[in-house]
């Protein structure tokens, strides 16, 4: 959004001389307000798009392989949190894996539930849910819910008022509050549940019905989520208090939390969270040391694929490297059409590059993921957009396992055969019109 240049002086007419005109008088107070008003409301666009920190402007140097200890010494000493031994990550494909695993968790919780997520709307699912939450919290369990204020919108004041009455401790991120007023566009895009601090659930979905069932047709979406158990789970415990704490301004804490974690697996992992309020440019530089240190492939699947000047410099030099890039993205089937049009106005240098663009055909494409190398694998909440990397909240698991990676790489390619590849000919060759406005809506990049 382009900022205001110059500023315009507004003249008053003068009062005549000896005589007080009410109707004037009037006038002038009401234009007086509406100029504050009008100036109040571009200096609150400004803070909410505009980030304290420098943002990322040059390309990261090619420096080690994903394979070399060096890589992982920085994601896990520069970047982020320690990556942790012995973890075991399942991934689940749609509601009709990801929402019985994930009731089936609360339905079982002996000490505590903590929920963090974007969406939850009212419907069949979202009392499931409450069902599930209010059940455990009559019981004794402590349950916090955290809920986006924005994405909970559709959500029924009854349903979360059946939930407090039973005990479930609900508080909502960033409502409309005027001390909330420059935060407005920061959201908790998080998707996390973490069940007596023993097993973590992390993905794309939301709680809402487009995501029920088998992603069988258009509306019902396609998606992926992961159960998680091993040490990595007390990372997603806090990255998930972290908000709440801020939120609730309670600092919860003590076995029924962070209890001892036992090995589960074999894979190695850590928890990437990244937030404006601190460090909102940490998950685009993991995902520009990531592509940066790529040798052999990158595969991503992305709702949101918006990405800025610097980061399609590094897609593009790693195809220069001899790296294979496969893109997936959402096609016709979209909630987000003006997404998906800036998207496209910005293909060509990719596409000239030799990056494989594909847009997924049956359905809404929701999955977020990336995998590198066959190595490493990251996979939540975070889309490929400038608004997950500066403007949300958000988390990722990533995982440094290859036979992770392997399998995953089978999802992403049964994925990619309901895709279809969109060449560098074919771009061109769109209509003037919409190549004119594809263009002009990728100018909103760094704002989508």
């Amino acid at each position: 959004m382009a900022t205001m240049r110059h500023s315009r002086v507004l003249h008053l007419p003068k009062p005549v001389s000896g005589r007080y005109d009410g109707g004037n008088q009037n006038d002038r107070i009401a234009v007086i307000l509406a100029t504050i008003a009008i100036t109040l409301l571009l200096a609150l666009v400004l803070v909410n798009l505009a980030g304290a920190e420098h943002k990322v402007q040059k390309q990261i140097d090619h420096l080690y392989k994903v394979d070399d200890e060096q890589f992982t010494r920085a994601m896990g000493l520069m970047m982020g949190p320690t990556i942790v031994q012995g973890n075991q990550v399942r991934e689940l494909n749609n509601g009709d894996q990801i929402f019985p695993a994930m009731l089936s968790a609360i339905r079982g919780a002996r000490h505590t539930v903590l929920f963090e997520t974007f969406i939850y709307w009212s419907g069949e699912i979202g009392d499931e849910f409450a069902d599930a939450l209010s059940e455990r919290a009559r019981a004794g369990a402590k349950v916090h819910v955290l809920l986006d204020w924005v994405g909970s919108s559709r959500m029924d004041d009854t349903l979360i008022d059946r939930m407090k009455s039973n005990g479930v401790e609900i508080r909502r991120y960033h409502p409309l509050r005027w001390y909330n007023l420059g935060r407005m566009n920061n959201r908790t895009h998080r998707k996390l549940l973490i069940v007596d601090g023993t097993i973590g659930f992390t993905g794309g979905v939301g709680v809402a019905p487009q995501w029920c069932g088998n992603a069988q047709d258009a509306d019902h979406w396609r998606d992926l989520h992961f159960q998680v158990e091993g040490p990595v789970v007390a990372q997603m415990q806090s990255v998930m208090l972290d908000n709440w704490s801020k939120t609730a301004g309670k600092v919860l804490h003590g076995p029924e939390y962070f209890p001892p974690l036992e090995p589960r697996g074999s894979q190695a992992a850590q928890v990437f969270a990244s937030s404006p309020t601190g460090g909102s440019e940490s998950m685009l530089m993991m995902y520009l040391l990531a592509i940066t240190a790529a040798t052999r492939s990158i595969d991503i699947a992305s709702a949101y694929f918006v990405p800025d000047d610097v980061t399609r410099k590094a897609i593009i030099a790693a195809v220069q490297r001899g790296v294979r890039v496969r893109i997936i993205m959402p096609g016709k089937h979209t909630d987000q059409a003006t997404v998906r049009r800036a998207s496209r106005g910005l293909w060509g240098g990719l596409l000239q590059a030799g990056v494989q663009m594909h847009e997924y055909q049956p359905t809404m494409f929701h999955c977020k993921m990336m995998i590198v190398d066959g190595l490493m694998t990251s996979v939540g909440s975070t889309n490929f957009d400038m608004r997950s990397f500066r403007m949300n909240d958000e988390a990722n698991l990533n995982v440094y396992d290859v036979v992770f990676a392997r399998r995953m790489t089978e999802v992403f390619e049964a994925d990619l055969a309901k895709a279809r590849r969109i060449t560098y000919e074919e771009w061109q060759r769109r209509p003037l019109r919409i190549r004119l406005r594809e263009r002009a809506l990728s100018l909103l990049q760094p704002v989508l």
